[in-house]
């Protein structure tokens, strides 16, 4: 890798910005939720999550405080964590590609890799912001597993 790019995904700036764009999907919708609350509680009862008020004020509250978690590198794990759950939940409450006809069957279904490809990112925060343990070797790991 070049030195100017070593140099530049270092940063301390680039960690805070990089994390901000990651999570800009959900804290961005977080926000909507609590701006205009009404049409965050017609989104959720348009998906038949019941008590509409509660559920719009959860799923703001996980994304905002996942959000400020991951932004803030403070107990990420469990911030990208919630955001992964969540992002997995909306697949079978949001995205029920297989009981739709074509040709949203295929947009929704693209949808849904996406969720996936998301929840690999966040996976990624998580790993990437542990700290540095002892490493264990995979091949002493894997004779570890068989003892």
């Amino acid at each position: 890798m070049p030195a100017f790019i070593a140099t530049l995904v270092n940063s301390r700036a680039f960690g805070y910005i990089a994390r901000t764009i990651l999570t800009y999907m959900f804290w961005a919708s977080g926000l909507a939720k609590l701006l205009d609350f009404n049409a965050g509680v017609a989104e959720m009862a348009y998906f038949g999550l019941e008590p509409a008020p509660l559920f719009n004020i959860a799923v703001a509250i996980t994304q905002l405080g996942g959000s400020a978690l991951i932004i803030a590198n403070r107990w990420t794990w469990l911030g990208a964590g919630a955001l992964a759950v969540f992002t997995a939940l909306t697949i079978p409450i949001a995205h029920t590609f297989w009981t739709m006809q074509e040709p949203m069957r295929t947009l929704e279904f693209y949808v849904v890799m996406e969720h996936i490809t998301v929840i690999g990112a966040l996976m990624v925060v998580a790993w990437k912001s542990a700290p540095v343990q002892n490493a264990v070797p995979a091949p002493a790991l894997a004779a570890r597993s068989n003892a």
